[in-house]
């Protein structure tokens, strides 16, 4: 078990996370937040890479930072950006790092096919990288990340540059290492976690907002959630005064998705909540200041 023990970050005077309490465990958790949110913070203290300013990160009961690379031993980590030789086929590259992590060299050499196969790498494992897609480059980072059978899985914004099928592969291959493994995966992209997410981690102002299940944490709109017909004149006006999940243009007029939790009208019609609809209404003000 990985425990989160009420832990800060601070950077000079800017507090990027306050009091975080989180105890994770087997299964796949998605940590959701819009970015500069402190995701990134959080996944960097998880591995190890900076240290809180105040509270403790445990597994198992000991100090990750005591364990050292005891505990890097049983970690896969996918960083946003991860540093790959370019010149190096991806068959190649994972030798290289099985070798850097110690792993014997048949040894290596199975588990390397039986990763190359799982991202669809296969048909390219001998073709050097410069020549890959951003996607490509991705598989290559989620199969380095799985190198070592970790016991713990961290993957920050680990779909940037799938495509819809790829997307789906990656999601198929995480509920499948999720029965022997703690998963967590930040990202703010929500449909990659709705359906295969135990639990979901929402930060806000710097502090945990959510961690549940998905029906629990959609149950906190259900009521407040309604779609309505309204006129394209109507729409800064209505934008003004609710707030907005979603416009799609119908003929002349739109309908709006939104979010109201006073007097309802007779023609706003009640709507099962989302996950992305929570996402929206909780961070509205980040986003739009992101926007």
């Amino acid at each position: 078990m990985l425990v989160v023990k009420n832990l800060s970050k601070q950077y000079g005077e800017f507090l990027a996370l306050e009091h975080v309490n989180i105890e994770f465990d087997h299964g796949v958790y998605g940590l959701l937040a819009p970015n500069g949110a402190g995701k990134t913070t959080l996944i960097k203290m998880l591995v190890s890479l900076i240290s809180p300013t105040k509270g403790e990160i445990l597994y198992n009961g000991a100090n990750i930072m005591d364990l050292d690379e005891e505990y890097r031993d049983i970690l896969g980590y996918l960083p946003q950006q991860f540093g790959y030789y370019k010149n190096y086929s991806p068959r190649q590259f994972l030798l290289y790092l099985a070798t850097l992590k110690g792993i014997e060299e048949k040894l290596a050499l199975t588990k390397i096919e039986d990763l190359l196969q799982k991202v669809a790498l296969s048909d390219v494992a001998n073709k050097k990288m410069r020549k890959f897609s951003g996607g490509m480059i991705q598989r290559v980072g989620i199969a380095q990340a799985l190198l070592n059978d970790p016991k713990v899985l961290i993957l920050d914004e680990p779909t940037a540059g799938l495509d819809p099928k790829e997307r789906a592969r990656f999601r198929h291959l995480l509920t499948e290492l999720a029965r022997e493994r703690l998963v967590i995966i930040s990202t703010h992209i929500v449909s990659d976690i709705e359906s295969i997410a135990n639990q979901v981690i929402m930060i806000k102002n710097k502090q945990l907002l959510y961690k549940d299940n998905v029906k629990n944490i959609c149950a906190t709109l259900d009521g407040f959630v309604f779609e309505t017909t309204i006129s394209f004149e109507q729409l800064e006006t209505f934008r003004k005064q609710y707030v907005l999940l979603s416009e799609k243009l119908d003929q002349k007029e739109m309908i709006v998705r939104f979010v109201h939790k006073g007097e309802t009208e007779v023609d706003w019609i009640p709507v099962v909540s989302h996950l992305e609809d929570v996402f929206l209404y909780e961070y509205r003000d980040d986003l739009q200041m992101n926007g």
